[in-house]
């Protein structure tokens, strides 16, 4: 198995297929609106919604970076990418958020797979191309965790799940 057949195997399990911890997809599957704006207590501690649109942020960039598009990004810091629009917590301002998280990854899954070994070793602002999907699939498995841990402090996620 080369490097970008192992990236792709991350991209899917950071996702979609199960592996060492809960793949993303399923963090939020079933989540409502109301679960997903739901804060755990403590000045830093961020909403599942937030922490969705943090990664969609940082995907899409991902995604123009792939594209060989311009990256203009109006977040100043950080701390901008976790904000949510004034939806008032709308079920159908959600169900977009998970549209726009499902598409995003998925073009760059396709993306991945019109790749070779080589252009992951091309550089961008001084680091492989791989390096910062590699860096992308961490991103999204330590916020997955944050999420299944809000979900258990709601108590909304499983008891037990069973995976293969």
């Amino acid at each position: 198995m080369n490097g970008l057949d192992l990236l792709k195997r991350g991209w899917e399990n950071a996702y979609g297929t199960e592996d060492w911890y809960a793949p993303l997809k399923n963090a939020v599957s079933g989540v409502s609106a109301e679960q997903a704006s739901w804060r755990p207590q403590g000045e830093a501690g961020n909403t599942i919604w937030e922490t969705v649109n943090h990664l969609v942020y940082y995907k899409q960039r991902l995604l123009e970076l792939l594209l060989g598009e311009e990256q203009n990004h109006s977040a100043r810091n950080n701390d901008d990418t976790f904000k949510t629009p004034d939806t008032h917590g709308s079920e159908e301002a959600w169900q977009r958020t998970l549209r726009e998280l499902d598409d995003v990854h998925t073009r760059i899954g396709g993306l991945l797979d019109t790749k070779s070994d080589p252009d992951m070793d091309a550089l961008y602002r001084d680091h492989p191309v791989g390096f910062r999907i590699g860096s992308i699939i961490q991103h999204d498995a330590f916020h997955t965790g944050e999420i299944v841990l809000i979900r258990k402090l709601q108590g909304s996620w499983p008891a037990t799940r069973r995976y293969e």
